[in-house]
């Protein structure tokens, strides 16, 4: 369910301020969900995990590490306009999707603290560190003369309802695969560092422990749900939100291939690392998770991603809207029957796994 409400039109913004982008399949979404059921929630199979969590949150240790040293006052100039472009493009996109995580933390922390304080305190305190990488990287933006107005943004944005349940499960793998994309990156600029033109990319390391942290955090409210990890709902569940996750991550990451170029990397090599790495941190909290190794995986998700891209270049023609739709029509019908054969390959059972080290 999306509730839709009148987006902002260019005269109404201030001069350098930028136009919020499209939305899209692939652009960042803002949620709501089901705040009571969030609040009626028995944490207690995960209570002293979760009482762990909060109180390395309470410590935070990146509190000094998001600062804006000398490295920053300087001219970008030097920078071409194409690796510009796409790296403005970077900005926006995980400013937009950090913002969101804000929204969605702050509200519940003030839905739930009256009713369930040490969540609600959790909350506030992700929300804390939601808020500090969005306002970084809108400064980051601003090195480039251009901002996006995060006020605007709030009220003028879809938001899209997700139950609880589905949060979890989302949340959970935005936060691993974004430590993947950001740890990924970052060892790869230590080793070329001809490569690192902006000083935000040096900040990647502390960034992605607070990625590994929130998706700790979820992890702990994933397990103190039996119903999303015992059951085989649970299991179904954890394969299609795996899947919908990686999809994503491919279409974005070769849609944007020429961002990851600029910084040295081959995008499809990169897709596939931050894949198979958030697929095997999630075998420690899915019961079940996906064969990314058999033959036919990355095959059809980068098949997806080249029909998207076919897809874009159809919305970019001349012609009518209800041609365009009908031109993409087998294009959108071949994505949909390959995201059918990867969700049916034989998944990889976590628990077993666990039980078996155990």
């Amino acid at each position: 369910m999306t509730s839709t409400v009148t987006k902002p039109t260019i005269e109404e913004l201030k001069p350098g301020v930028k136009a919020p982008a499209k939305e899209t399949l692939l652009t960042p979404r803002f949620y709501i969900t089901d705040f009571d059921a969030v609040a009626n929630m028995d944490l207690s199979l995960q209570e002293e995990e979760i009482e762990t969590m909060l109180n390395e949150m309470r410590a935070d240790y990146n509190r000094d590490h998001f600062v804006r040293d000398e490295e920053f006052e300087q001219s970008w100039d030097h920078i071409d306009e194409e690796t510009r472009a796409h790296f403005i493009d970077f900005l926006e996109r995980s400013c937009t999707s950090e913002f969101s995580g804000f929204l969605l933390f702050k509200e519940l922390s003030r839905k739930l603290k009256d009713r369930n304080p040490p969540l609600a305190e959790m909350f506030h305190l992700m929300a804390r560190d939601e808020a500090r990488h969005a306002g970084f990287l809108n400064k980051a933006m601003g090195d480039f003369n251009i901002t996006l107005d995060l006020g605007y943004l709030t009220k003028n944005r879809s938001y899209t309802f997700f139950k609880p349940e589905w949060i979890i499960y989302a949340v959970y793998l935005s936060e691993k695969i974004g430590y993947w994309r950001y740890i990924t990156v970052f060892h790869h600029l230590e080793k070329h560092p001809e490569h690192r033109y902006y000083p935000l990319f040096k900040k990647f390391d502390s960034w992605c422990q607070d990625e590994n942290r929130h998706g700790d955090i979820f992890k702990a409210l994933l397990r103190s749900q039996e119903g999303m990890w015992k059951t085989l709902k649970g299991r179904l569940w954890s394969r299609f939100f795996l899947l919908s996750v990686f999809v994503t991550h491919t279409l974005t990451v070769l849609e944007r291939g020429d961002f990851y170029r600029s910084l040295g990397m081959d995008p499809v090599e990169f897709d596939k690392e931050v894949i198979r790495q958030t697929n095997n941190t999630s075998a420690r909290t899915f019961p079940e998770i996906l064969n990314v190794e058999h033959p036919e995986f990355f095959k059809r998700l980068h098949r997806c991603a080249e029909r998207n891209a076919k897809m874009a270049e159809i919305d970019k023609s001349k012609g009518p809207k209800w041609l365009k739709s009908l031109r993409k029509l087998p294009l959108a019908a071949g994505t949909f029957s390959d995201f059918v054969r990867l969700y049916l390959i034989k998944p990889i059972d976590a628990e077993a796994m666990r039980s078996q080290v155990c």
